[in-house]
């Protein structure tokens, strides 16, 4: 059997309905409309590849001949300038000209009309230079330009594409977790294992201890703890037994659960997740569009200015046909937009460059608009806030080591995560463990067995009180200043008396406080967001400084929750590192994923900090701040730079004897670029504010 890639059902591999092969991998569909659906972006980033090396390749060349003056055999220089720069300019840029005459055709312009114009300029006066070189005042050609601006443009959107690319990766990562067979219970108690997309609801399913639950149902007999991790972020498996629902995906830990399964398909909280998580991917508006905005009234205008320059100089001046159309080219070359489309990829580059030193990754330029805007983030506690590893913080007993050395004995045979820390804090502290006997799980709860000559319970409160004649009030009431500080706690019951007990936590991180404080201080309201209950979340939020907080959130209410801050008129980060988080990082305006987290919270996020310090936060804020402040200030020089030079490029000052040719005008027009490219180069100075 093999998975869809894009609706998640299973199919057959030698029936299925398409398949293909793509970067030596083979995928199955179950229609041409998911075929469609997965190739298309796929294939679309492969052509961009092939395109951008292609571009690259010839316009470096161009620029070399051009700039050592290279004589070759066979043709002359600009002859074969000319040769280099065509394909580039109609082959690899005949995605602009296909979006330059869509907007044409909707009566519009957009970013494709700024390369057209602008290339297609420098190509045309050029090429008219190299076969009528005796009708032009100047030898002077400009193939170099247009070449090495569609290469650079080119590779902005190679870098956007391969952005998006990431949301079919990450969809396909959350599938992967939902098995593919369920383990069903017939009428007359026998079981037959089937795939899961045949299950129907009501149908029973046996859930053995270690197995991955299929399907979201209710628990119509035993009792387990349950791994939700992956879908609310709680540290501790959940106790269940009959009556509880249960969601696909988790991880049954330690009994045999019977489940009536009451979602499937995409009703299932999983493919919710999903479906959450392509939703809000798709929803977000590139920086490009500042860029389009600019051109639907500057392009026109300079195509007018252009006009009229040819027109005044030609018919009520009196100049030459040679004159007015060099004052025309001199116009639009000099006005040449060219500068507006490497301003946002340029100053993307560098920043990603110099993310990379400090282990950020930035996807791409919509993170950069939102993230000088912020207003809100929100931190998901477990396993970003805090460490995400339970440990025993405090042994409350008269004798702490050998309560503490009894528990740990007992628990040694327990595969639960409290069990383990108690473990571990008692190897610590190398105390001597003994071999228990008749030892017992009782899931959900805890264990039981004998410890030398001691009959020892390690369990939760109400399983204690189940066990013991009476609980201590002067350690009823230390247990409860223990919760009030988020710890989770366990009761040691030493032959029917409750001797003490074991604290446990998933500690916040140690610069959790100085990063929150910082935050603060950039005037960012910083919000926690958990599974957790109130009073661990309230505890933990305390401890980090942070005021506001929102405890017991499933995935789809992170999410929700992110939504609510959004409609309240905040612009919100969100930074997490699990599976539960990625619905909500795909929501949020800018999605931060620690990189110590899963391989769908990194896909899900816009911003991926690859170093597990949660200071990264404030550095990736400073580094997106100073990036998307380059682009407006490219913007702003490649807009003013040029719009100042073209009343002089229209022979405005030709009075007083002023004025640019084409052959000023393209080295105007280069400067622009090049100007571009240097201060988004100044990027590289970066330093995190401390």
């Amino acid at each position: 059997m093999a998975r869809d890639p894009v609706c998640g059902m299973y199919v057959d591999e030698e029936n299925a309905v398409w398949k293909t092969e793509i970067d030596g991998k083979t995928y199955y569909f179950c229609s041409e409309q998911c075929l469609l659906t997965f190739t298309q972006p796929t294939v679309e980033r492969r052509n961009l590849r092939r395109l951008t090396v292609f571009s690259i390749t010839l316009g470096l060349a161009t620029f070399m001949i051009g700039f050592f003056n290279v004589s070759l055999p066979l043709f002359s220089q600009n002859m074969w300038l000319f040769l280099l720069a065509t394909p580039v300019q109609f082959i690899a840029g005949f995605r602009y000209y296909r979006g330059a005459w869509g907007a044409a055709r909707a009566k519009t312009v957009n970013m494709d009309t700024l390369i057209v114009v602008g290339t297609t300029t420098a190509w045309v006066y050029s090429t008219f230079v190299t076969f009528f070189p005796s009708l032009a005042s100047s030898q002077d050609v400009y193939f170099d330009t247009a070449a090495l601006i569609l290469s650079l443009i080119l590779i902005g959107k190679l870098l956007e594409e391969t952005a998006k690319g990431k949301a079919s990766e990450a969809v396909l990562k959350l599938l992967d977790l939902q098995p593919q067979f369920a383990n069903v219970i017939k009428e007359d108690g026998t079981r037959e294992k089937i795939p899961v997309e045949k299950v129907m609801p009501g149908d029973t399913l046996l859930i053995k201890p270690g197995e991955r639950i299929p399907l979201d149902g209710l628990i119509i007999g035993g009792t387990s703890s349950v791994d939700e991790s992956m879908i609310t972020g709680e540290s501790i498996p959940v106790p269940k037994e009959k009556g509880n629902q249960v969601i696909g995906a988790t991880i049954n830990k330690d009994g045999a659960l019977k489940v009536e399964v009451t979602r499937i398909g995409m009703n299932t909280t999983l493919n919710q997740i999903v479906q959450m998580v392509n939703d809000a991917q798709l929803s977000k508006s590139p920086i490009q569009r500042l860029a389009d905005r600019i051109s639907e009234y500057f392009v026109p205008v300079v195509l007018i200015i252009g006009i009229f320059t040819f027109v005044g100089w030609s018919f009520f001046a009196g100049a030459s046909f040679e004159y007015s159309l060099s004052r025309f080219v001199a116009v639009v070359i000099v006005a040449c937009p060219c500068a507006m489309g490497i301003a946002t990829p340029t100053a993307i580059l560098v920043g990603a460059a110099k993310g990379a030193q400090y282990g950020i990754l930035i996807k791409g330029g919509e993170y950069l608009e939102k993230t000088r805007e912020l207003q809100a983030i929100v931190f998901d506690k477990t396993g970003t806030l805090t460490k995400g590893e339970l440990t025993v913080t405090d042994v409350i007993s008269d004798n702490p080591d050998q309560l503490l050395a009894l528990a740990a004995s007992l628990e040694n045979l327990s595969e639960h995560p409290v069990g383990k820390a108690i473990v571990e804090e008692a190897t610590n502290r190398e105390l001597t463990l003994q071999e228990p006997k008749n030892f017992k799980v009782f899931p959900g709860k805890g264990v039981k067995g004998s410890v030398g000559e001691d009959e020892v319970i390690v369990g939760t409160p109400q399983f204690v009180e189940e066990s013991a004649r009476k609980m201590d009030q002067n350690l009823l009431r230390t247990a409860d200043n223990l919760l009030d500080q988020g710890k989770s706690l366990v009761y040691v019951v030493v032959d029917g008396k409750v001797s003490g007990v074991i604290a446990v936590a998933d500690e916040l991180k140690e610069n959790a406080p100085e990063v929150v404080g910082r935050l603060q201080k950039m005037n960012l309201e910083v919000i926690m967001i958990t599974g957790d209950h109130k009073r661990t979340a309230q505890a933990i939020a305390k401890k980090a400084g942070i005021k506001r907080y929102m405890a017991e959130i499933l995935p789809e209410k992170k999410a929700t929750e992110i939504k609510r801050l959004q409609t309240e008129g905040l612009v919100v980060a969100m930074v997490g590192d699990g599976i539960n988080d990625a619905p909500a990082l795909a929501q949020a305006d800018v999605g931060i994923a620690l990189g110590s987290g899963t391989d769908v919270a990194l896909e899900a996020g816009g911003i991926v900090l690859m170093k597990n310090n949660l200071m990264d936060v404030v550095t990736a804020i400073q580094l997106s701040k100073h990036t998307y402040s380059k682009i407006k200030q490219n913007f702003i020089w490649a807009f003013g730079y040029n719009a100042a030079l073209i009343p002089i490029a229209a022979g405005v000052l030709l009075p007083i004897g002023i004025v640019i040719n084409p052959v000023l005008a393209a080295a105007a027009m280069a400067f622009s670029s090049i100007s571009v490219v240097s201060n988004s180069l100044l990027l590289r100075r970066f330093k995190p504010e401390k």
